[in-house]
């Protein structure tokens, strides 16, 4: 029986998902009575946003029309930039892709991003259009891009509807002649030497974690001693099998296929995409390209009540099982308690996890503004890496300071290009190029720093093109930066959790901003709090609130007009010992709400 292996690329919301039900349909993998929308997308998070988040891998019997058996592995991989070496890893377990393409939208820009992954791993490329039943479908003007973009012929293009079905078949009848069968790149005749590569993993409670493989070379079945060649562990496996999308157990799974390893082990941290496992006693080598995920994108977490904290700590450990580029340290603040500093791949990854811990562990977050990693050269010749604001440095206690920069790729209808060009210079972002792409569409290529992403650059860009415009990004090198340290001082005293890197541009609006917030959330005191927001040891913005009035005559009654006045005198002198020595008690309250972007 022979085996292809494959996976498939697209853009958000390009019909990927859809195609893979129509796919495990006509191969008969899930029976009609059983069959439901994205049936390979088992996260609710997932079922709810319409995205892939967690790559699925599943395994289809089908006969050709001239009657061989075929074994086809599919890898259904998440299309966000921010999960891009994962599919990284996926491409290379497997030898070919189909290209997926929407007829009613044309290529977009994460596609581009995840076919030069494949281009480099040198995989097979299938180009085809999809959503071909809608109305809205221009397949004629989708070729012609996809002609453009990898040099193909109009007859290599195939065309299918994901919702009908339409062309599906044909499109596996294609897999099966295009797509080479896997080989091994070394062959042992007695068949004691083992290689897989892990493309993604699980946890379970019961089996510990459970490692997706590509084998590459020999076997594995129940009771081989293998060896993670990154982390050194070795493991005794307890069972192995194959995906139909379920788990179903095998006796072994050989070279060239996908499947499955019941790993037993219940610590995080020894299993990670990317890495190789192999016979312990005859190891072979590694598999090329394996990397350590770079988070580039800091927040901190805290549990909204600190009796929480153990339980958020459990949760965060339980969830590093099954997502190995999570990074986490604990950390103290003297506001918000004990938390934890948590490193994160992008925006995105950040929310998926923030609401995995809300929705799987039952966890009430605090989630800090996200900030990123500054390299900062100091007086005495050091260079630290800091990626939280309270430990940026002074104003004149560094050299120069250097932040990572990206290179964004939006392409949008000829319409919103101006709108969007008004976005860029507030962003410190530069175009570099602007092609015609396609039918009305312009590519628009641009450089920006990191930090501006975080300031809300998404939605305005979806903004301004009505939700038209797609973006991709990948990370260039670091730069020179014009950032200083924001403080807040309440009652003459710094709130170290109020602190931000901002850049110098915006000292003003940042400081305007942060102390206009804070004035209208402070409960009044019994004496007058001063608000004031520090750059470079100067003040650039400051507001009062004025204290809690009090008549402390009114219990008076008659008598000379001195008594009345000399309480007044007492009073202030009372107000004035308390705003030199007096201190502002800040709720938790007031922290939740300033973490909260938008309200002022």
């Amino acid at each position: 029986m022979e085996t292809r292996n494959f996976s498939i690329i697209a853009h958000i919301d390009h019909g990927k998902s859809t195609l893979a039900d129509r796919l495990l349909e006509v191969t008969s993998t899930v029976d009609k009575r059983h069959m439901k929308e994205q049936v390979l997308d088992s996260m609710e998070l997932e079922r709810e946003r319409g995205i892939t988040i967690k790559m699925t891998p599943v395994r289809m019997d089908y006969v050709s029309k001239n009657g061989t058996p075929f074994i086809l592995n599919l890898i259904d991989t998440p299309g966000h930039i921010d999960f891009s070496y994962e599919v990284s890893r996926s491409l290379r377990a497997v030898e070919g892709t189909l290209l997926l393409v929407d007829g009613t939208q044309g290529v977009q820009a994460q596609t581009l991003t995840t076919l030069e992954m494949a281009k480099e791993t040198g995989l097979t490329i299938i180009p085809v259009v999809t959503k071909i039943d809608s109305p809205l479908s221009r397949v004629d003007d989708v070729k012609a891009e996809i002609m453009e973009l990898i040099n193909c012929e109009e007859k290599d293009i195939l065309a299918v509807s994901g919702k009908t079905g339409e062309g599906v078949k044909e499109l596996i009848e294609e897999i099966i002649v295009k797509i080479p069968s896997p080989k091994s790149e070394f062959v042992d005749e007695k068949g004691n030497q083992t290689r897989a590569l892990i493309f993604d993993f699980e946890y379970s409670n019961h089996m510990g974690v459970i490692l997706y493989v590509r084998v590459l070379d020999g076997s594995i079945k129940a009771g081989d001693s293998l060896l993670f060649t990154q982390s050194n562990h070795k493991f005794i496996i307890r069972e192995v099998g194959t995906f139909s999308p379920e788990k179903r157990e095998k006796k072994q799974v050989l070279a060239g296929e996908i499947g499955y390893i019941v790993t037993g082990i219940k610590e995080p941290g020894i299993a990670r995409v990317g890495d190789t496992v192999t016979t312990s006693s005859r190891p072979l080598p590694a598999f090329p390209g394996y990397a350590e995920p770079v988070p580039i994108v800091f927040a901190s977490v805290y549990p909204e009540s600190q009796d929480e904290f153990d339980d958020l700590r459990s949760s965060l450990f339980k969830l590093k099982l099954s997502d190995s580029s999570l990074t986490f340290e604990e950390e103290s603040s003297g506001a918000l308690g004990r938390g934890f500093r948590c490193g994160f791949l992008g925006m995105l990854h950040l929310e998926i996890i923030t609401e995995r811990l809300r929705r799987e562990f039952n966890q009430e977050l605090v989630v800090t503004t996200p900030s990123i990693t500054y390299e900062v050269t100091l007086k005495n010749g050091e260079v630290e890496m800091v990626y939280t604001p309270i430990h940026f440095p002074d104003h004149g206690q560094c050299i120069s300071v250097r932040e990572p920069w990206i290179l964004l790729t939006i392409i949008t209808p000829h319409d919103y290009v101006s709108p969007l060009m008004q976005l860029f210079p507030p962003h410190e972002a530069t175009v570099s190029n602007l092609t015609d792409w396609g039918h009305d569409r312009v590519r628009i290529t641009l450089e920006m720093p990191l930090r501006e992403l975080m300031r809300n650059f998404f939605n305005e860009v979806k903004s301004a093109s009505s939700g038209y415009a797609s973006i991709v990004y990948e990370p260039m090198e670091m730069r020179t930066a014009n950032v200083t340290r924001l403080d807040v001082y309440v009652a003459e005293e710094r709130v170290a959790a109020f602190s931000r890197v901002i850049p110098e541009y915006r000292e003003r609006e940042e400081s305007e901003e942060v102390v206009e917030k804070l004035e209208k959330i402070l409960p009044s005191e019994m004496f007058r709090v001063k608000i004031q927001a520090y750059v470079k040891g100067r003040i650039i913005a400051s507001r009062t609130i004025a204290p809690m009035k009090k008549d402390v005559t009114g219990h008076l009654y008659g008598g000379d007009i001195t008594r009345k006045m000399k309480l007044r005198e007492k009073q202030k002198r009372g107000k004035d010992r308390m705003e030199r020595e007096g201190k502002v008690h800040i709720s938790h309250d007031t922290f939740l709400t300033m973490m909260k972007p938008g309200e002022k």
